[in-house]
């Protein structure tokens, strides 16, 4: 087996393993299952013409995500879509046995209403558990952007998913490493 072969081999090993995780980041960063598809299946393509530099996995998983990143902000800057205002969202009534898919579906619907910036931001600290640092890193910007861009997102989403609040802790920490 010739060099290229073994590089084509190693990338098909790390498509199976990491595709379900890719798509579940790509769905929180889109908000839609076909653009997840297709912002993966682009970001592994991108992955794919650099394997023979990325010498390890993490080092692979890590590239396709910044790819991911930077892939939805810039097809977000293209398409330039207006936000469209949302029905109001019913009550939570007792212990329903969907309320967890309730709950998954009003996060979904709201971080839609952010920015693509915002949502990576929030994707990448609180879904993916960066830190600051890793976050910027992997956005390419400094950590004080992504403090205000974390601040600005969490202040949008205090306005338009109020009923998130209920879910949270009532004693929030004062600052994330």
């Amino acid at each position: 087996m010739g060099p290229r072969e073994r590089q084509d081999s190693e990338f098909e090993v790390f498509v199976r393993a990491r595709t379900a995780s890719l798509l579940r980041v790509g769905f929180l960063l889109t908000g839609d299952q076909h653009l997840a598809e297709d912002l993966v299946q682009t970001a592994l393509a991108r992955t794919h013409q650099s394997w023979g530099r990325l010498t390890e996995v993490g080092n692979a998983e890590a590239y396709t995500r910044k790819v991911m990143y930077h892939l939805q902000v810039s097809w977000w800057r293209r398409r330039r879509v207006a936000e469209s205002p949302m029905a109001d969202l019913p009550e939570a009534r007792g212990a329903d046995p969907t309320s967890g898919t309730a709950l998954r579906l009003t996060v979904e619907q709201a971080l839609c209403r952010l920015t693509p910036r915002q949502r990576a931001v929030i994707v990448l600290r609180f879904f993916e558990d960066l830190s600051e640092t890793q976050t910027a890193a992997v956005l390419g910007c400094s950590v004080g952007t992504v403090k205000s861009q974390t601040s600005r997102s969490l202040a949008r989403l205090r306005v338009v998913a109020p009923e998130l609040l209920e879910h949270t802790d009532p004693t929030p920490e004062r600052s994330r490493p």
